[in-house]
């Protein structure tokens, strides 16, 4: 039986990558996550669509989609963000343009946003 992946676009921290992947592998049914990450990167993805980081997120997830068959990914933020300084309340925004724009950007994909408190 081959291998099934997800995708997730989450920030650098450490404290929030074995959470989500764990996560993720139960919720979508996979047996690994592809992740993609940056420091606050949710502020590009929901802002900066045209951001270096954004580009650059983009065509791992195109990888990942590509090379893994993965249909089902995630957009992730947390409480405490370093790389992306605001409010809970604007992150919570964020997470969910993020979303709609990956969304639009890989039709066949299920895409979620998840917020780590």
């Amino acid at each position: 039986m081959p291998t099934t992946f997800a995708t997730v676009l989450n920030c650098m921290d450490g404290r929030v990558q074995r959470p989500v992947a764990e996560y993720l592998c139960r919720r979508f049914g996979v047996d690994c996550v592809d992740t993609i990450t940056e420091a606050g990167i949710i502020r590009f993805l929901a802002d900066r669509p045209d951001a270096p980081e954004t580009l650059s997120a983009l065509a791992k997830v195109r990888i990942s989609t590509g090379k893994h068959a993965s249909t089902q990914m995630a957009v992730a933020a947390h409480a405490d963000c370093a790389g992306n300084p605001v409010s809970d309340q604007e992150q919570i925004a964020q997470v969910r343009r993020a979303a709609t724009f990956l969304r639009h950007r890989f039709g066949g994909c299920e895409v979620v946003g998840l917020w780590l408190d």
